[in-house]
């Protein structure tokens, strides 16, 4: 864990518009911002949700059927990991000297992800994140992220966290990296003020969600969202329809310090780089009075369980004794009758109001009885 030894550095918050779905010329783009940020000094830059191959607004503007064109679109420049796109970005972060945690949708298969990927200054991918659940008709196009991926990470900067968009409205989600005790949290997010009716409430809601979650989790809050520019509206107004619920702007970036003030930012409605001074000691100025996992969390009143386990499509289905053995650290297959017995005492003591496991101890007893013969 990076210590708080008063170094001082420079982090940077990308806003800028994707160029919708052109997985190279977003690539190209991000790069030149990459580039800039670390000629202004910035050890670390973040750039917004989905920012290759952009966000998938289509999906707010009007059916399935409509859309199906610019889908394939979409997935077809979603990125690979690994891939060349990825293999850029990392020799970008190696040539600049810059930590840079972005924004992509990840294709995995047949299957699209919402994904932050974390890479460090040496050009190594040092971590991923996929958003656990896409917003409203966002599970059109993107999978479910699982607990593997609620990580907080070790870098030369400090402890990095991350998580995408309203991802930060779910409070045991934000408190699993909080408790895992983040001081650099990049929070990525599309510019969904934008659209139409959403341009007062979604600013509200990323301000609050961004300055809530330094303020409680008592670290750094990069906060990146994109916009949308003229080439985006009309990329996407196929019809009068579509152009009636989509404009060129939105955005709200910013940065932010332990407690919640704004040391930068915010940055509404155009393109932009924000630049600000990260002093880790800041973060005992807020300790003082509060910590969140600390004295002040209380987990023998309410705690946190969280499931780490990656999600599978398939599994390999073993015998019902060896799935009990393994509960409990042996194979039941290779036991003993007593040890049979004695394991299925164990097993009645951990699972004994399960209905599930009732059935597999009855099973687990007939086995017991035919070794006794």
């Amino acid at each position: 864990m990076k210590n708080y030894s008063g170094e001082k550095f420079t982090v940077a918050a990308v806003q800028a518009s994707s160029i919708l779905y052109d997985r190279d010329k977003c690539l190209d783009k991000a790069i030149s911002l990459i580039e800039e940020a670390a000629k202004q000094g910035a050890q670390l830059v973040v750039l917004p949700e989905s920012y290759i191959p952009g966000y998938p607004y289509h999906i707010w503007l009007g059916t399935p059927m409509w859309y199906h064109g610019l889908f394939k679109e979409w997935f077809l420049n979603s990125v690979e990991i690994p891939s060349k796109t990825v293999d850029a970005l990392c020799e970008s972060a190696n040539k600049n000297n810059i930590h840079v945690v972005i924004g992509i949708s990840e294709r995995d298969g047949n299957t699209c992800y919402n994904t932050i990927l974390f890479i460090d200054n040496r050009g190594e991918i040092f971590g991923k994140h996929r958003k656990l659940m896409p917003t409203h008709v966002e599970r059109v196009h993107w999978g479910m992220g699982d607990g593997s991926y609620l990580n907080v990470y070790d870098t030369d900067l400090g402890r990095m966290s991350g998580l995408v968009c309203w991802e930060h409205t779910m409070d045991l989600v934000r408190h699993s990296l909080i408790a895992q005790r983040a001081q650099l949290h990049c929070a990525v997010w599309v510019g969904f003020s934008s659209i139409t009716g959403w341009e007062t409430l979604f600013d509200m809601s990323t301000e609050l969600s961004a300055r809530y979650h330094a303020h409680v989790g008592e670290c750094f809050v990069l906060n990146s969202q994109s916009t949308v520019d003229k080439e985006n509206v009309e990329k996407l107004s196929q019809t009068d329809y579509q152009g009636q619920w989509i404009k060129p702007g939105g955005g709200w970036t910013a940065i932010i310090a332990p407690g919640g003030a704004i040391l930068a930012g915010p940055l509404k409605g155009e393109e932009g780089i924000l630049y600000a001074e990260v002093d880790l000691n800041m973060i005992a100025d807020m300790a003082h009075w509060h910590d969140a996992t600390g004295h002040y969390s209380r987990p023998d009143v309410a705690s946190l369980l969280l499931n780490r386990e990656p999600y599978k499509v398939t599994r390999n289905m073993n015998s019902i004794s060896n799935k009990a053995g393994s509960a409990i650290g042996f194979g039941a297959s290779q036991q003993s009758s007593d040890q049979l017995l004695k394991m299925m005492q164990q097993l009645e003591g951990k699972f004994g109001d399960s209905e599930e496991w009732t059935r597999k101890l009855a099973e687990l007893k007939q086995e017991a009885l035919q070794k006794k013969k």
